[in-house]
């Protein structure tokens, strides 16, 4: 299985890099081709098991997956929780105000930290978390503007953004199929929505609030709102 992971990431890595984007997408970084190394080694030590709840986040954040090739990947917690840590390679275009420094990156990104220190709280060991749970991204690219200013993927142009939910679209049902999980939940409303389109019929799909600082609500205190998100789905 951890093998059909790894193949079925690199067959997206490819169909994303086939796409295009133009103005006001300056700079697209796909952490599956530079950061392949962290990625595939988040794969095989924790991708193997089905019937575990998958996480499903938007896509790569500038301090965290982009870094590190890891969902969410904030440093400390991919590299001292989880154990992972190896060499990231520069993107073949790197934008001057977004370098990737891979692990030697001191910028943490709040999402990252948020979602991981809540699953150390609650789980306690990165292995107690994934024998029951996975997280994923629906998108593996990310999107940044000549300012450097991140460019979500529902803010794409429309056709730029048909075209990417095709490949993602095909991409997670793929991916749902090899992990048989007991249910979806979206890390926001898009992953959310996203998951409801693609989830074969009588697979629960929920929702948690994101943890993103740019959400009011998540600044006030994330991790309790989850804790009772979390109950009331009682998936775990």
């Amino acid at each position: 299985m951890v093998d059909a992971l790894v193949g079925h990431s690199r067959a997206l890595s490819d169909a994303v890099d086939a796409l295009s984007f133009a103005d006001p997408v300056h700079t697209v970084y796909n952490p599956l081709v530079y950061a392949r190394a962290p990625h595939e080694a988040y794969l095989r030590r924790f991708g193997s098991g089905v019937g575990r709840v998958v996480f499903l986040g938007m896509n790569p954040g500038p301090w965290g997956m982009a870094q590190t090739g890891v969902p969410f990947g904030e440093i400390a917690a991919v590299r001292d929780w989880m154990g992972i840590e190896a060499p990231v390679q520069t993107p073949a275009r790197e934008h001057p105000k977004r370098p990737i420094t891979g692990f030697a990156t001191t910028r943490s990104e709040v999402s990252g930290r948020r979602l991981w220190g809540w699953a150390h709280e609650r789980w306690g060991s990165a292995d107690a978390f994934f024998a029951e749970a996975f997280v994923v991204n629906y998108c593996p690219l990310v999107f940044m503007e000549a300012s450097g200013r991140n460019r979500v993927p529902e803010k794409l142009a429309k056709a730029e953004r048909e075209a990417l939910g095709k490949v993602c679209d095909d991409a997670l049902g793929d991916l749902l199929e090899l992990l048989q999980p007991r249910g979806v939940v979206g890390v926001g409303a898009y992953a959310r929505k996203c998951a409801e389109r693609i989830v074969p019929e009588g697979l629960p799909v929920g929702q948690i609030l994101h943890p993103s600082p740019a959400s009011p609500a998540a600044n006030r205190g994330w991790a309790p709102q989850v804790d009772v998100q979390i109950e009331a789905l009682d998936w775990f």
